[in-house]
């Protein structure tokens, strides 16, 4: 019976350290062809720079809701077409949010729907339709991160 286990302590051992020069040889045949510079070179692309200028959108597929509103804050009117950011039940969140734009730079104003009793932030507002959804995307591609701006959309004063 002790034979048995030295036979298998040595037939172990015999196994275990032929294993190990299997794994040496592919750490030393990988090591070759690294330092012999066969392996292939990552490829890197360069981004392409097109000096078109950018087509103007078809404007004619771009929704816009119609809405009787009044300014209730801020100094100046609104026009035609005006991009909303934030429509809110309550006057002081709009408030805030419209305060934010202004200090981000924005002629922002607060206006009432009078139907519905819901105030929208506008953060521009334009003449026409085709500036309008410019400034939007404009506005959308500022902020990026920001999912109630990216839902913003063209109001059309009555």
């Amino acid at each position: 019976m002790k034979k048995s286990i030295v036979y298998f302590l040595i037939a172990g051992t015999v196994l275990s350290l032929s294993a190990c020069k299997t794994s040496q040889n592919a750490y030393k045949q990988a090591y070759e062809k690294a330092v012999s510079g066969d392996e292939p070179k990552a490829v890197v692309e360069e981004p392409v720079v097109s000096n078109e200028a950018p087509k103007a959108e078809d404007v004619s597929n771009v929704s816009v809701r119609e809405e009787k509103v009044s300014v209730v804050s801020g100094d100046q009117e609104i026009k035609a077409y005006g991009i909303v950011c934030g429509s809110f039940s309550l006057k002081a969140n709009a408030d805030a949010l419209r305060q934010r734009l202004v200090n981000d730079g924005y002629k922002a104003v607060v206006v009432v729907n009078e139907a519905g009793k819901t105030y929208r932030v506008v953060c521009a507002s334009f003449d026409t339709k085709e500036e309008a959804v410019a400034e939007r995307n404009s506005f959308k591609a500022k902020y990026p991160d920001n999912q109630d701006f990216q839902s913003a959309w063209i109001l059309y004063r009555k």
